[in-house]
């Protein structure tokens, strides 16, 4: 996972990382092509999820931004997942009636906001991600990170492309290499290993009614989350359909610092 990190972290498809001589400001842009967003919805205390996981991991995300949302529907079951948050299981159950569906369910891979049940072919996921990064650009982002003292300074610029319907845009800080030993549930006595875990969600932000996107936020560190470990995605999304328009994303361990 720490190679797929690096690699990631040096050209991301359509977006270029950046950083300024002698300055600990990273830049990724997103501006020439689309980049998707996959997101996987999964839970500790699900006994199906841990395959969705491990293939999540050995993604490389060269041509995507990949986010795992932990739900904590499945707390109930006897272990609670530490790494579950209420509003994540809120928006799996918005961007499923968004997209027309009635029933939540984990694991779920979400495409640009669209449901995804045959992620688990290679050939499959291959070939919409294709489709995906060659569709019309609709936005252009710009992400940079500052690492400060009291933390990494986020700024998220941009805009969305001449279009009808509202826009709000999101910024995640998300941590790899985490690793839980679970106690209880359907998944007891096994190791779950995680990578591209949300830890912090900000969103849904503005966008103006011109289209500009232009947000600033402080991610100060924590007990619990290793910002050596950690990065920062954004994106911007339909408000009213949940298509994800465009994605861009930075491993900010491999900035200068």
């Amino acid at each position: 996972m720490k190679a797929a990190a690096v690699l990631w972290g040096l050209t991301f498809a359509g977006a270029i990382l950046t950083t300024a001589p002698a300055a600990a400001e990273c830049v990724a842009r997103a501006e020439t092509q689309s980049v998707p967003l996959v997101e996987l919805y999964t839970s500790e205390g699900c006994s199906s999820c841990p395959p969705a996981d491990r293939w999540l991991s050995q993604q490389v995300p060269g041509k995507f931004v990949p986010l795992a949302l932990h739900v904590d529907y499945w707390d109930y079951i006897g272990w609670r997942d530490r790494f579950a948050q209420a509003r994540f299981s809120q928006r799996q159950r918005d961007m499923v009636n968004r997209g027309g569906g009635r029933v939540v369910y984990t694991p779920q891979v979400m495409l640009n906001g669209r449901d995804f049940r045959t992620w688990h072919s290679a050939a499959a996921f291959d070939d919409a991600v294709r489709k995906a990064t060659g569709r019309p650009l609709q936005a252009k982002l710009a992400l940079a990170v500052d690492k400060k003292a009291d933390g990494w300074a986020a700024r998220l610029t941009g805009e969305v492309l001449p279009r009808k319907g509202r826009s709000e845009a999101y910024l995640a800080l998300y941590e790899n290499g985490l690793s839980s030993a679970v106690e209880a549930g359907e998944n007891r006595g096994a190791r779950l290993q995680h990578d591209f875990v949300v830890r912090e969600w900000i969103g849904p932000l503005p966008v103006g009614a011109d289209g500009r996107i232009a947000h600033r936020q402080t991610f100060r560190p924590r007990d619990g989350i290793d910002f050596t470990r950690a990065g920062v995605a954004a994106f911007v999304q339909d408000a009213d359909s949940g298509e994800v328009l465009q994605a861009v994303a930075i491993v900010v361990a491999n900035c200068s610092s």
